[in-house]
């Protein structure tokens, strides 16, 4: 299949500013994703989307294609990501370039996410006759849905679900999964082009772990990867 890689990296970030170029050991963040795709064995290309010169001029560096800076009002704190695809897909066809079988969206938030983990759930995709694929983590027992509380219009908590109370340990909970980012999307262009979505109506998923499955979000995330890099760094150093 002819797969188009995709990352999205718009210049504004107030999680953490410059998110996208700050340094995560002494590396940029959208390095991670970057080196990840472009050794993946099945991506045809890498396209960058963004606002920014700045980090259009490092995406080349570091061999993502850049074929135009994406307008303002598609690089704003509340843009879908959906209108952005669509957006490049748009600009492929006006400059009559050949659309792919397939997408994978690959943000540069996930930066535990490996060439591996792309080419893995690329296999699962292709073998399954799916609208997309989309990457999960097993959600945290005290994350479940029936851990949930919400505060009433009276100021008390109540509980998000309802439940019974003798088996509310966690290993009677059912098992939930949610996107991580997510770190990987895999979709078609039918998808985006003609039903305006990247899910369909069949989407099959692709686990990942705990670590691997970190976005970072904010300062916080942000510590948490560094001390997994560093701890990485040190369990492999041998003296």
């Amino acid at each position: 299949m002819n797969i188009l890689g995709m990352v999205l990296a718009r210049g504004g970030s107030k999680g953490i500013p410059n998110k996208n170029i700050k340094l995560l050991n002494n590396k940029p963040l959208i390095q991670y994703t970057a080196e990840a795709a472009l050794e993946s064995q099945y991506i045809s290309r890498v396209i960058l989307s963004t606002d920014s010169k700045k980090i259009a001029e490092l995406g080349v560096t570091l061999g993502l294609e850049v074929p135009s800076l994406r307008p303002d009002n598609l690089a704003q704190d509340d843009t879908p990501a959906l209108s952005v695809i669509k957006y490049e897909l748009e600009s492929l066809i006006s400059r009559k370039e050949d659309l792919p079988d397939a997408i994978i969206l690959l943000q540069p938030t996930s930066p535990f996410r490996t060439t591996k983990h792309i080419d893995d759930a690329i296999e699962i995709f292709c073998k399954n006759k799916v609208d997309s694929l989309v990457s999960v983590v097993q959600v945290e027992h005290n994350m479940n849905p029936y851990s949930i509380m919400k505060i009433d219009q009276n100021g008390f908590l109540k509980n998000y679900l309802n439940y019974d109370e003798k088996k509310n340990l966690r290993q009677f909970k059912p098992i939930f999964y949610a996107r991580n980012g997510a770190a990987i999307y895999i979709f078609t262009p039918d998808c985006v082009l003609n039903r305006n979505t990247i899910y369909g109506d069949k989407i099959t998923p692709y686990f990942m772990s705990k670590k691997d499955s970190l976005d970072l979000d904010d300062m916080f995330d942000w510590q948490i990867a560094e001390i997994l890099i560093n701890f990485e760094k040190f369990i492999k150093y041998k003296p």
